[in-house]
């Protein structure tokens, strides 16, 4: 395998172990959604759906073909796994595409003649550092309807934890709980989060967020202080 496979494996085994709680957060998510499409005013056109960080929507594709979308947007930064990402959704009734690109990229870029409705990102943004994360916050804010709905996936720390902490405290967890993975398989995650992941203080980047035109609300938080989903509307 080359070494893309090799990486890609080691994260379908985290997902398929639960290891980090996707199971809870996706059908807090499928909630999320069912209870905005349901409050949409009659007549309203199907929304326009764009996801940063797509992967290869092992997890999601079940969601998004139940969803009456009038169009869906898979972002990643890695080429490799959008082909992988096409073939796990399979057909449905609306245009799907698929774009190599970094998540801030989007956002900076100028919004289309079409806002975006649905904007949905899972673990992707921590990778951003905390300048980089507000620039992000204040940019999307552009693309978005005003009725529109930003659903926020990722790991976020407890008020007050620093990153060395946080790191640290993580790692314990892999090596404690995440026994499934063999040794080899847990040290490249170990390696990952130690060297590319960013998570937001949760109190701190709720006021970026409020600073940035959002309401913020948490809809769901895993069991690990990490984990969690919020949604963000406009103010």
């Amino acid at each position: 395998m080359d070494f893309f496979d090799r990486q890609w494996a080691t994260y379908r085994a985290v997902v398929d172990h639960d290891l980090m709680q996707h199971r809870a957060l996706t059908e807090a998510l499928g909630q999320a959604l069912e209870a905005w499409l349901a409050a949409r005013p009659a007549g309203s056109a199907a929304p326009r759906m764009v996801d940063l960080g797509c992967g290869d929507l092992a997890v999601m594709a079940p969601l998004l073909r139940g969803l009456p979308l009038g169009s869906y947007l898979g972002v990643d930064l890695s080429a490799p796994v959008l082909p992988r990402a096409a073939a796990a959704l399979g057909p449905v009734p609306y245009p799907c595409q698929w774009r190599e690109q970094d998540l801030l990229a989007w956002a900076e870029a100028e919004p289309g003649p079409e806002p975006v409705d649905l904007l949905h990102s899972a673990f992707a943004i921590h990778h951003l550092g905390d300048d980089d994360k507000a620039r992000f916050l204040r940019l999307c804010r552009r693309h978005l309807a005003s009725n529109g709905l930003f659903l926020w996936a990722d790991v976020f720390r407890p008020p007050g934890e620093d990153r060395p902490a946080y790191v640290a405290r993580y790692v314990d967890r892999i090596r404690s709980d995440w026994g499934v993975l063999a040794p080899e398989q847990q040290q490249p995650v170990i390696d990952h989060l130690s060297q590319f992941d960013f998570p937001a203080d949760r109190e701190a980047i709720r006021g970026v967020a409020e600073a940035c035109g959002w309401r913020w609300q948490w809809l769901w938080q895993g069991d690990h202080q990490a984990e969690a989903l919020a949604v963000l509307t406009a103010a």
